[in-house]
């Protein structure tokens, strides 16, 4: 797509329908001027998240990520995007071979997207969200269809504990400060024995500028804030944590963009 083109797109949409991908606007308050500093000094982005997807935003994302025909053309492609994402990963599990009896940590598992079909490979899973209304609907959902081998339950990223072969955390790291990026990564590699698979939007210029134009136009909702990530962060933060990245993807559609990174225990 062109620059211009997505300019446009963007302008059309994003008042309408903003994205918890790449282009979340703040809200009208984290915006003003005068107030800024001291704003972003003290807002707590986890009680943000919390209470936006415990709402209007679990009513959202809950379409989003379904087969609900409730969604606009942004909200659709956002759909194709994530899906994306997450049959790339599938992928590379299957290929493997090996998931079936392994222990996978899902954080910020949203409705099960990933976490029920790992389940339905054979993968003994643990899944948690900070929205409680996100966890029992993926709860549900893996309850409906007769999985047994998966336990949701509602949590922060930062508490979740234990020791799994593998950690995922898919379309999570736009809700963390950048400055908070490493820390994250550094934790989700102490609860993996074997594999970590991370995803988050990267921060290049073209997206860069993208979210600022998107800000331009701040929809009529509250939504979270978004993050993008410089990737060399998150390299860097595996490494130091005694990870290396085997595999490595980018999905990219007109308002969904995920650089996705699979790295294994040296």
């Amino acid at each position: 797509m062109k620059i211009s083109s997505a300019f446009a797109a963007l302008a059309a949409t994003i008042a309408v329908a903003p994205t918890a991908i790449a282009f979340s606007p703040a809200p009208r308050s984290a915006i003003t001027a005068n107030a800024a500093t001291a704003l972003f000094s003290t807002v707590d982005d986890k009680a943000e998240v919390r209470e936006y997807f415990n709402n209007e935003g679990f009513n959202r994302w809950n379409k989003i990520y379904s087969d609900s025909d409730e969604v606009n053309t942004v909200q659709l492609d956002i759909r194709d995007g994530h899906g994306q994402t997450i049959q790339k990963i599938l992928n590379w599990i299957s290929d493997d071979g090996d998931i079936k009896g392994k222990t996978v940590c899902d954080c910020g598992c949203g409705v099960g997207s990933l976490a029920i079909p790992l389940a339905q490979m054979g993968a003994k899973i643990s899944a948690s969200d900070i929205s409680d209304a996100m966890s029992k609907e993926a709860e549900s959902r893996a309850k409906s269809m007769g999985i047994r081998n998966a336990k949701f339950y509602t949590s922060d990223l930062e508490s979740v504990k234990g020791k799994y072969n593998t950690v995922t955390c898919v379309d999570v790291a736009i809700h963390y400060p950048s400055d908070k990026m490493a820390e994250m990564v550094g934790h989700l590699c102490s609860l993996s024995s074997e594999r970590v698979i991370i995803s988050f939007a990267p921060k290049t210029w073209y997206y860069s500028l993208l979210k600022k134009f998107g800000e331009l136009f701040p929809g009529p909702s509250k939504t979270t804030r978004a993050y993008l990530h410089e990737e060399r962060v998150v390299r860097d933060a595996l490494k130091k944590a005694g990870f290396e990245v085997a595999r490595e993807e980018m999905t990219g559609t007109n308002f969904y963009f995920s650089r996705l990174l699979e790295a294994k225990r040296v």
